[in-house]
């Protein structure tokens, strides 16, 4: 009799809970495929923007993988060591920044000289309605939370940002770039000037080999052919 009422618990008391209970598995069920399916919109929506980077006439204007590392081997020494005196003088020059970029892309970082480089273009634009596309542009791909290249930037400044995109002006982004532009100078630059990159561009050996000499009796040069104190020979 207690195996009638197992198999048929239509008939018996505890029916009302056994209904419960696989209507609370079911809605668990559509909790989780509800979950799932808002992760994966969220995974294409990502996927979207990083194929609109791509196809983007805007982006390629700025993206530093238009250049090759067959340009860089056409630096001369002389030139590449002239990035060393200043984080200006390497942003100065086209080829600095390349260099530059790439180094950022060995550390998964390069969305930090693109923003930086985007912004100096967004600064540069008259036209109202280009400004609001460019300044769209530039909040979906550097700002947004969860955006395809989202910068490192505090929350007070995004926000900033936000509250500005209806109706936004050359100034719009500054802050942001500025914290950018800290961020590279402070923490990046340092570790650039050190890099294979770097060190292949001024035919340094590396780390290891911080001095060299010349032949000369009178002083000894570092690798940047600076003299230094003579030594014994």
């Amino acid at each position: 009799m207690e195996t009638l009422l197992f198999l048929f618990p239509q008939f018996t008391y505890m029916a009302p809970k056994e209904e419960a209970y696989f209507k609370m598995l079911g809605a668990e069920d559509a909790q989780a495929a509800k979950m799932k399916d808002d992760s994966s919109r969220s995974k294409e929506r990502k996927s979207r923007f990083s194929l609109f980077l791509t196809k983007s006439g805007s982006h390629e204007n700025i993206s530093p993988q238009k250049k090759t590392n067959t340009t860089l081997s056409n630096i001369s020494p002389e030139t590449a060591l002239q990035w060393s005196d200043s984080f200006e003088d390497l942003l100065k020059h086209p080829d600095g920044v390349e260099a530059f970029t790439q180094f950022l892309r060995t550390e998964f970082s390069e969305e930090n000289i693109e923003f930086w480089l985007v912004c100096e273009e967004y600064k540069s634009i008259d036209s109202k309605s280009k400004l609001l596309s460019k300044a769209k542009y530039i909040y979906t791909v550097f700002i947004e939370s969860e955006a395809p290249k989202e910068v490192n930037i505090d929350y007070n400044t995004k926000m900033a940002i936000k509250a500005n995109m209806s109706h936004p002006t050359r100034s719009t982004f500054e802050a942001a770039q500025m914290k950018v532009y800290s961020l590279m100078k402070k923490d990046c630059y340092p570790r650039f000037l050190h890099c294979d990159i770097y060190l292949r561009l001024t035919r340094r050996k590396g780390p290891g080999a911080t001095m060299f000499r010349r032949r000369s009796r009178s002083c000894v040069f570092n690798e940047r052919g600076e003299p230094t104190q003579p030594s014994a020979w």
